[in-house]
């Protein structure tokens, strides 16, 4: 059994239409500090993002974040945070978050999310890294893109294991089970179809 110590939460910059999805992120926050697991996240004060990070802050826990300083000079920053690091690119904000955190979760988002969650994904695929990566399903919002997910492993451009890597699902709980119990799978990220079936 793995001890998480310090989860990388991805999650939207705005707080969605259904408040379910903020009253979810909060629930998170407070789960978090429970456990007594650090919050690494992207620094903002808005959105899912800050729900979750106030959540963490009033429970008790440990919120470090990262945010490149041209959002930082927009005032969406979050300065009541345990730490908080401004740096100058997207890019360097990628690398921070991954360099503090020891497993990944997404919670609703949109591009941002999506591509800072695709890359811890594409890193693990290519043996770059062996944390848990997983997606915390409000409202079935990430239903279409696991759906999209199968997929590519039936068109024959993932390979089922990579696929069978992550996890979805609703309730926390089940999320911190299967963090704690998760073992990294090495398969190669290429796939030839005359040898490989889904």
């Amino acid at each position: 059994m793995r001890k998480i110590k310090a989860l990388c939460v991805y999650c939207g910059s705005s707080s969605g239409f259904n408040p379910a999805y903020q009253q979810a992120a909060t629930a998170f926050g407070q789960e978090l500090a429970r456990r007594g697991i650090r919050l690494v996240y992207g620094g903002g004060k808005v959105g899912l993002m800050g729900a979750v990070a106030d959540a963490t802050l009033a429970a008790g826990g440990e919120v470090y974040g990262v945010i490149p300083r041209q959002l930082m000079e927009k005032e969406v920053g979050h300065t009541g945070l345990t730490s908080l690091e401004v740096v100058e690119t997207m890019h360097q904000r990628k690398t921070r978050l991954f360099e503090l955190s020891d497993a990944f979760v997404a919670l609703p988002g949109g591009f941002g999310t999506m591509d800072e969650m695709f890359e811890m994904l594409t890193w693990a695929q290519l043996g770059l890294h062996r944390f848990p990566c997983a997606f915390l399903n409000i409202r079935g919002y990430y239903d279409l893109l696991r759906q999209s997910i199968d997929h590519m492993v039936a068109e024959g451009f993932l390979r089922s294991p990579q696929r069978d890597s992550l996890w979805y699902g609703t309730e926390p709980e089940a999320l911190f089970e299967w963090l704690e119990n998760y073992q990294a799978t090495d398969v190669p990220k290429w796939i030839d179809a005359r040898t490989v079936k889904a």
